[in-house]
């Protein structure tokens, strides 16, 4: 999908979409359960239709609702493979049902993407093969074959925490007791809080020291309601341009989240005032949108931006080809990457997303102040599918050309 961009700012209040970190960690839990939840407030991007098509798969009957999720849990684990799960390009989806397919002692197969399967899974192929449980990836397929026991697990610290959140799901319904031990640093940990605060909301108890969780056996997830808070990692582009609408109103997140992406306001004032050093360890997902903001303002350096290369895209060399076409440099060091605003002028070019939401709609907010064309904007639909829809309706002039 190919867009024409005039130079124009949103106006008005804009609703941030739900979390999308939140309602995975919300519906999978619902599917864990034995009984009915009910989750409301969720967007139907394609990562969550790729875990609501998973729960189905294992299981679960799911109804969808005017934006509610109404989930009936798995009643045991003899379903599991059965039928494949469907991951589409979700990495979260695919991180946090492997360990869950392990519940069950037997064959199940998950799919997706081939770039999906590509991504980094040697932490659980590490455990597979320590605890002689077959996992076999290629192409567009991940075959396990096995029950995972309770264990102590290490897990680097500076890898995805999606990695250890998976783990989280599956350990409290084994027998016996387990810790996961963090090899520091450990990053992105309030994704990892964030997943224990979601497993507290469904009954089931974690005990989160510095580098070690320890996870008691035996729980049970108990249904409950609830609704999914917004979500700060997408909220943060229209934070971005609300630095530069003054009639704009960002709406629905909570200030109290635990979403260690609503650093973002504190992130784009520092980088208002000057050049600046900021760290995504913890919000590697703002990296695309900081690293736009800096361009326009005055240059940044951001450290802890290594596994940047491993996400939908690898960011850091896809938003260095988009910058240059603005005039801006982006140079990559050893876990860092500095961005001088030197010579920002409009495009002359047209902008590619590289199939990456988050790179879509971090030059879809350059644009709008400058002006340009954009290519691949169907990318947002894997987390903020009406994104565009609503710049539109919010004042933004935008026209959607032939491919």
């Amino acid at each position: 999908m190919k867009l024409k961009i005039e130079k124009s700012l949103p106006e008005g209040k804009i609703y941030a979409p739900a979390s999308k970190s939140v309602a995975h960690r919300a519906l999978i839990c619902a599917g864990l359960c034995e009984g009915e939840s009910v989750i409301e407030n969720i967007s139907l991007s394609q990562d969550i239709e790729a875990t609501l098509n998973c729960l189905k798969a294992i299981g679960c009957e799911v109804e969808i609702r005017g934006g509610a999720a109404k989930i009936r849990g798995i009643k045991n684990f003899d379903f599991i493979g059965k039928e494949e799960l469907f991951c589409n390009e979700s990495g979260s989806t695919l991180r946090f049902f492997i360990p869950v397919c392990l519940l069950a002692n037997g064959p199940a197969t998950l799919k997706g993407s081939e770039k999906l399967i590509s991504r980094p899974l040697g932490v659980y192929e590490e455990i597979c093969r320590r605890q002689g449980v077959e996992m076999t990836v290629g192409g567009d397929t991940v075959e396990l074959n096995g029950k995972l026991r309770a264990d102590t697990f290490e897990v680097k610290g500076n890898i995805s925490s999606q990695f250890i959140s998976g783990l989280m799901f599956a350990l409290p319904q084994l027998e016996g007791d387990s810790v996961i031990k963090i090899i520091p640093p450990f990053e992105s940990k309030p994704y990892v809080r964030m997943t224990a605060d979601m497993l507290n909301k469904f009954g089931v108890k974690t005990e989160i020291n510095e580098n070690e969780i320890k996870i008691a056996g035996s729980q049970k997830y108990k249904p409950r309601n609830l609704a999914v808070e917004g979500d700060w990692s997408n909220a943060a582009f229209l934070f971005a341009l609300k630095e530069y609408s003054d009639n704009l109103e960002v709406a629905g997140v909570d200030e109290n989240s635990r979403q260690g992406d609503k650093i973002c306001t504190d992130y784009f004032k520092k980088l208002k005032k000057g050049y600046c050093t900021l760290d995504v360890t913890d919000c590697p997902d703002l990296a695309p949108v900081l690293f736009a903001f800096a361009a326009v303002n005055h240059g940044a350096e951001f450290t802890g931006t290594d596994r940047l290369r491993f996400k939908e895209s690898d960011r850091i060399t896809c938003m260095k080809r988009e910058l240059e076409k603005f005039g801006a440099e982006l140079s990559k060091g050893e876990n860092k990457v500095a961005v001088s605003a030197e010579g920002f002028h409009k495009p002359t070019q047209t902008i590619f997303g590289h199939n990456d939401h988050r790179i879509v709609m971090a030059t879809a907010f350059l644009l709008m102040l400058t002006g340009g064309e954009l290519d691949g904007a169907e990318a947002v639909r894997k987390s903020y599918p009406d994104f565009f829809e609503q710049m539109i309706k919010s004042g933004v002039k935008i026209d959607y050309l032939k491919d």
